[in-house]
């Protein structure tokens, strides 16, 4: 597989970094979700909370990984057959979007973290507060956190309904652009 997109499907890479932040978004998600059916203070709950906070800052390092490939993977393969202009609008607001959330949830994660006083995890290392202590500061971020998280929810489904709906009903190329390939029959 070429690792450089080409004139039928994105490149390696940048499948690769599609589909691992997914399965970041969903390990982030199932750390905050699964926490709630364990008491306060317990150790598996506090695990939890450690792992969404490191594993939100990795989401975090991914975009600019991401942003990196997109940059040196060259131009995006065409959706064939050709969108509709109102279609190709809506799929750029989409994916501003979603990058928008990529970069604004683990920030807004890291300021919360930092504003509670609190140490901000990675995988055995610590990294820096962005603001000081400031309990009012971070009840407010911690709102627009959850607020931006539920909206997630949204934003990545309408995007897998999007490339299902262009996969199965308008039957063009959208999804098949990003799903690894497939190896033929044995010869």
């Amino acid at each position: 597989m070429n690792w450089k997109n080409t004139s039928e499907r994105y490149g390696a890479l940048m499948i690769g970094m599609h589909w691992l932040t997914l399965l970041l978004l969903v390990a982030v998600y199932a750390c905050v979700e699964l926490r709630e059916f364990y008491p306060r203070g317990s150790e598996l709950r506090e695990g939890l909370k450690s792992w969404h906070f490191m594993l939100g800052l990795s989401v975090f390092v991914l975009l600019f990984v991401r942003l990196a490939i997109r940059f040196v993977s060259g131009p995006r393969p065409p959706v064939r057959p050709p969108l509709p202009a109102w279609q190709e609008h809506l799929a750029a607001l989409m994916h501003l979007a979603l990058y928008a959330f990529l970069l604004v949830m683990p920030l807004l994660g890291w300021l919360v973290l930092s504003a509670e006083g609190k140490p901000i995890p990675f995988f055995g290392m610590q990294w820096p507060a962005l603001v000081g202590p400031d309990k009012g500061l971070a009840d407010s971020l911690e709102e627009i956190h959850e607020t931006i998280g539920t909206v997630g929810y949204y934003l990545v489904g309408l995007h897998a309904a999007a490339a299902l709906v262009h996969h199965y009903v308008s039957r063009d190329n959208t999804l098949l652009r990003m799903l690894p390939r497939r190896s033929g029959p044995a010869s």
